[in-house]
């Protein structure tokens, strides 16, 4: 009998408002198949947010492609055009090889997880 490794959670792109703040928080695979979820997800948060900064959260993620990547970029550009300050806490170390590999932390904004979790 052979053991299979686990199957990869399934992503997921959950929207937590609370205190004044909008969390994105990411779970599972970032990839071709799923970026058109984490788009709608992002343009529902930039159509119905204010303003202030919403935090996408990427600890959950167990892998990211460049389709993913260029979801993120393009969604950065758009929240801050439509006047929201998107701020990013930092995924696994394979998901944030794919910023840096790519020379792209730089133009997006990392900040430290909270305290609480």
């Amino acid at each position: 009998m052979h053991d299979r490794p686990p199957l990869p959670e399934p992503f997921r792109s959950d929207v937590i408002r609370a205190d004044g703040e909008v969390r994105i928080e990411l779970t599972g695979e970032l990839d071709l198949a799923t970026s058109p979820a984490l788009e709608r997800t992002l343009q529902d948060v930039t159509a119905t947010t204010g303003g202030g900064s919403v935090v996408v959260d990427l600890r959950g993620l167990s892998f990211m492609d460049s389709t993913g990547l260029r979801v993120v970029m393009r969604w950065d550009g758009t929240a801050r055009e439509a006047g929201l300050t998107p701020v990013f806490i930092p995924g696994p170390p394979a998901v944030q090889r794919v910023f840096e590999t790519t020379r792209l932390m730089d133009r997006l904004t990392f900040v430290d997880p909270p305290a609480d979790g």
